[in-house]
């Protein structure tokens, strides 16, 4: 997610699924054939398996942007058919492209010339006046002919013309049933769905039918649900057991990271959505947003804000 699921919450990430498949925040094609690439890409090897979101429109943009991130270790290159958002808009890519399916496949085609790793597209499952039928067939017939890996498909349209993007995280409807019939109708093409999806009950809802389930917004705004997907879908214990002790795991990553000047409120920012409901949970995230943002502060920020949770006491329901 934009402005979002940066390195340093990829690597909080990963201390609470070995498995999950981290994405990067999407990156346009110039800033990575121009930009500062460490900056913009440099991940940490205890990330993998993780892969690249792209946005762009010019096939010989994209093939050269996916070749460089194939260098730079990325296990998936991802192109954004889906983003609904004003930059993404004036740059006339993101959600735009559905409405140029053909454009999309020359994407993937070109892309795919230049790498050895899979190419996935990410889109929606129309935008504005179009049918959603014809849109997604359209765009899936494309890319399937060009190649392209593996489908993830945000199971509502984009409105680009009347509504904010964050509007359109929530409207309109999510139409799931519309990804399913895509997949019966490409039984061969990995098809992932993505949008509203929550805890575990909806997961292997839609395992059911399809191949693979993205989470973005719950597992940034609750992420001790990642605690779940390796026992849940892999039959394997998680690597930690609980927020206490991912905190526990970051600390050595949070000690290297001050060291080479980066801000506590940084990293600790893509932690605040830990203890959701708990006794102490708003005490956690006020230390953290008055302290961490602090010059100078230190890991003990983080672990005093844990310790506002681990000794509140209990609620009494009965009372």
């Amino acid at each position: 997610m934009m402005d979002w699921t940066d390195r340093h919450c990829r690597f909080f990430h990963r201390v609470l699924s070995r498995r999950a498949r981290l994405y990067t925040e999407m990156v346009t094609t110039g800033a990575v054939i121009h930009g500062n690439r460490e900056r913009l890409l440099g991940f940490a090897p205890e990330e993998h398996p993780v892969a690249a979101q792209l946005g762009g429109s010019n096939p010989a943009d994209l093939a050269e942007a996916a070749r460089i991130l194939w260098d730079l270790g990325y296990d998936e290159v991802n192109l954004n058919v889906g983003c609904p958002s004003d930059r993404v808009q004036g740059g006339a890519f993101g959600a735009c492209l559905m409405r140029e399916p053909a454009l999309v496949g020359d994407c993937v085609a070109a892309m795919k010339a230049k790498v050895d790793v899979p190419v996935t597209v990410k889109c929606r499952i129309g935008i504005d006046e179009q049918d959603p039928e014809a849109a997604l067939d359209d765009l899936a017939c494309a890319v399937r002919k060009a190649g392209v890996d593996a489908l993830t498909v945000h199971a509502r349209k984009a409105w680009l013309k009347g509504l904010s993007p964050r509007e359109n995280r929530d409207v309109p409807p999510l139409d799931c049933a519309r990804v399913r019939r895509l997949k019966a109708a490409h039984p061969d093409l990995p098809i992932a769905v993505n949008g509203g999806i929550k805890g575990p009950a909806d997961w292997h809802g839609h395992l059911e039918f399809l191949d693979g389930i993205m989470v973005g917004r719950e597992a940034y705004q609750n992420p001790e649900i990642l605690l779940c997907v390796d026992p849940e879908l892999h039959g394997e214990a998680p690597p930690v057991a609980d927020g206490f002790a991912a905190i526990e795991a970051m600390v050595p990553y949070v000690e290297a990271r001050l060291a080479e000047g980066v801000r506590l409120s940084s990293i600790t920012r893509h932690m605040i959505g830990l203890f959701p409901g708990r006794p102490g949970a708003r005490q956690y995230r006020r230390h953290l947003a008055t302290e961490a943002v602090k010059p100078g502060a230190g890991v003990k920020v983080l672990l005093d804000a844990a310790e506002r949770v681990r000794r509140s006491p209990p609620v009494d329901i009965a009372a």
